[in-house]
């Protein structure tokens, strides 16, 4: 895909501008998805210490929903 378009007075492609948009929010949005998925890694090592340590302490863990 270029910027250039024959069919217009400055030959700008509204395509490009919207290419261009669309590019940098994926950009965004893929730089957030590994920012929280380092985050949900780092909070299920978190449970799983925590439910260890009722194991340990022979408390019963709540069975999931």
């Amino acid at each position: 895909m270029n910027n250039y378009c024959a069919f217009s007075k400055d030959h700008k492609c509204l395509k490009w501008t919207d290419y261009e948009l669309t590019r940098s929010e994926l950009e965004e949005a893929d730089e957030l998805c590994h920012g929280n998925w380092i985050e949900i890694q780092h909070l299920q090592d978190r449970v799983d210490q925590l439910e260890q340590l009722l194991r340990d302490a022979g408390i019963k863990i709540p069975s999931e929903y």
